[in-house]
């Protein structure tokens, strides 16, 4: 009995059976991908950039790097654009959902993504300024292009397709003796059901001959039959190209035909080096510019030089190797652009080891000021009564910004240069703040953290006129974090606000916030409603902000957890965390793990909004010199001892806040009541 390779029969089968299945893809629900003749699945990159030939054309296929995500492929200016459309997962209160985001735009779906750009010629790339209005149809199912590329992929990548997504179904066929197709039953899809083969087979990348042997004429069809010919493009009446895959002529490939059936190895090491010297199937052309179409192959899988003589397609010669290396690609897919350092193929640099900080980059005893003197006592009346005066003149809006500013400088996040991105090996201080070599830059966030929510507590705290006004600067306190947290994205500042109005010091004022009840109700509810359930929430894992909308993520938790010895008082980010007192522990902590990998990954993003909700923003000094790590010290623990211990310190401001607390509202003893 012959044996029988069902990549051998999926690439075989006759084309009405394909057009048949291709039918029934297209009729899925409108919400399914799979339904959308303009989503290739799982093709390779080097395979989209040969269908897209004129400004606008364009494709959305699957990842082949980052699993679950996809990567839109269209031409603009004569150069193809991968842009990657990342699949994130937001969390609230009442329920999670997944968005598709495109740079700074999110959406629900990747139809409603295709139809914002298409219909409202929006560009999807701000830089290149590309419009995207003709799709690339897939004439072929999705089914049969997986199979034809399945030799180039990995069995993870393939699994995750949409097209082989756990609940979608394909039909299990047998081929009897007489060599007939019969259906037998419906069967889950999964990466095993197509593609069979060994694990070191689905592992490598074979070369383009290799997969080439795999793709021949139906049974029945001969080589010169139309539709397995040629590639075939044509335009419908409504503009759209239609592409229409065919395998290569059998007199093109090799006497040898390897067997590659899931029972057989065959030599796959051998046959290996063997085709890696051999000559492609297919010779690409450059679209001339009278815009006429040549026969370049749905199935070339290397990326063909611009321009390809006839003579040297007709003796044989192989095409001219890439110039891009296999991590330029990479970094294309990723949507980081070039490597550093490397111009038209030119040899790459020499790696540079990222430095090990093992310093501050506080040094408040260096730091100078026209605010303050050179030598300073802790809590200086003077000093004081000057950030006082400064504080009340701002509003709100300005006060966000300033601290908005100086957050995400010291984060790395804005003002980041070549030179500081070579010295951490990586492009932002928040993938910087997630890798081992991040320690410092996390001890200093901490500091930072800990340090602004004592300043902010000082003010309350030294407001020592009358409970209506403390009521009204804690007012103010609140929709500081309420602009923080909605209009600036700035997690990390609103979290230290917020940290500063549950200390026990603050809470404890009853007569302070029994005022802020009355004379500011909205203020008290907006507290008590919005902003502390959601700072828990986040806290525990359960909520999630918008990428598209957040400028520096919430990050406590996370360097709480990596920085433990650091950790003091209670709350969070401060020694007894919340997945230490709930049974989910475990769940929390992975929350915060998965979320570290997010901030990691969009480092650029978060740049791009901070730089845009501070666009055309115009800082006072004076005040951004408020918000500044090294002079809040100096002002809490004066020029000699802001660079003492850490714990030490902040374990004596405990103390000075306690009595602050207690002289405002004086504690109440039972024999008085």
């Amino acid at each position: 009995m012959p044996q029988f390779s069902k990549e051998k029969y999926l690439l075989e089968s006759a084309p009405e059976k394909l057009h048949t299945e291709l039918e029934e893809e297209l009729k899925l629900c409108s919400s399914d991908i799979r339904s959308h003749g303009w989503y290739h699945g799982h093709i390779p990159r080097e395979v989209s950039e040969t269908v897209v030939l004129r400004n606008g054309d364009f494709l959305i296929r699957d990842s082949l790097i980052n699993v679950g995500d996809y990567v839109l492929t269209t031409r603009w200016n004569y150069e193809v654009l991968h842009i990657k459309i990342t699949k994130v997962l937001v969390k609230s209160t009442t329920e999670s959902k997944v968005q598709y985001l495109l740079e700074k735009d999110s959406f629900d779906s990747i139809p409603e993504l295709k139809r914002y750009y298409v219909a409202g010629r929006r560009p999807v790339s701000q830089p290149s300024g590309a419009l995207i209005y003709c799709p690339i149809i897939r004439t072929l199912p999705l089914r049969y292009l997986e199979a034809t590329f399945a030799l180039a992929n990995s069995r993870h990548g393939l699994a995750h397709s949409p097209s082989s997504q756990k609940g979608a179904y394909i039909k299990r066929r047998s081929v009897t003796m007489n060599d007939g197709l019969t259906t037998d039953k419906l069967i889950p899809h999964s990466s095993s059901t197509i593609h069979n083969h060994k694990d070191a087979m689905r592992n490598c990348a074979l070369s383009m001959d290799l997969i080439q042997e795999h793709r021949r004429p139906p049974l029945g069809e001969t080589p010169l039959s139309p539709a397995y010919s040629h590639i075939h493009r044509h335009r419908t009446q409504s503009g759209v190209r239609v592409l229409a895959v065919v395998p290569p002529s059998p007199v093109l490939r090799h006497s040898s035909d390897p067997q590659l059936s899931p029972g057989s190895n065959n030599n796959l090491p051998d046959m290996l080096a063997a085709s890696s010297h051999s000559t492609p199937a297919h010779c690409s052309y450059k679209t001339p510019a009278d815009g006429s179409e040549t026969g370049s192959s749905y199935c070339n899988l290397r990326p063909t030089p611009a321009l390809c003589p006839k003579a040297s397609c007709a003796a044989g010669m192989p095409p001219t190797p890439p110039t891009k290396s296999y991590v330029e690609r990479l970094r294309v897919e990723e949507g980081r652009g070039p490597a550093p350092g490397r111009e038209d193929g030119a040899g790459e640099e020499a790696f540079i080891a990222p430095l090990v900080e093992t310093a501050s980059s506080f040094r408040p005893g260096m730091y100078l000021s026209h605010l303050m003197p050179q030598e300073n006592k802790p809590l200086e009346m003077s000093i004081l009564k000057r950030v006082k005066e400064l504080l009340a003149e701002v509003d709100v809006r300005t006060a966000a910004r300033h601290i908005t500013m100086a957050d995400c400088t010291v984060a790395r996040i804005l003002g980041v240069t070549e030179e500081m991105q070579r010295m951490m090996g990586v492009g932002s201080g928040l993938e910087l703040l997630t890798l081992p070599h991040g320690h410092q830059l996390r001890l200093d966030l901490l500091e930072r953290f800990y340090t602004m929510s004592i300043m902010t507590a000082v003010d309350l705290l030294g407001c020592t006129g009358s409970k209506e006004e403390r009521a009204a600067l804690l007012h103010k306190t609140i929709q500081l974090a309420a602009e923080l947290k909605s209009n600036l994205g700035n997690m990390f500042g609103f979290a230290a606000v917020m940290r500063a109005l549950e200390l026990p010091q603050i809470s404890r004022l009853e007569q302070t916030w029994m005022t802020l009840r009355q004379r500011h109700t909205e203020g008290a509810i907006l507290y008590e409603k919005k902003l502390k359930p959601f700072m828990k929430n986040m806290n525990d894992g359960k909520e999630s902000t918008v990428l598209s909308n957040t400028s520096f993520p919430h990050v406590v938790p996370l360097l709480s957890l990596l920085e433990r010895s650091v950790a003091v008082g209670e709350g969070p980010g401060a020694g007894i965390e919340s997945w230490e007192k709930v049974e989910a522990g475990v769940d929390v902590v992975m929350s915060h793990l998965e979320a570290a990998r997010t901030i990691a990954h969009h480092g650029g993003l978060y740049r791009t909004n901070a730089e845009t909700k501070l666009q055309g923003f115009q800082e006072r000094e004076e005040v951004l010199e408020i918000f500044r790590t090294e002079f809040q010290m100096r002002l809490l623990w004066g020029s000699r001892g802001s660079e003492g211990s850490q714990s030490e310190r902040y374990e004596k401001f405990d103390k000075v806040l306690t009595a602050l607390s207690h002289k405002l509202e004086p504690l109440v003893r039972h024999s008085e009541l």
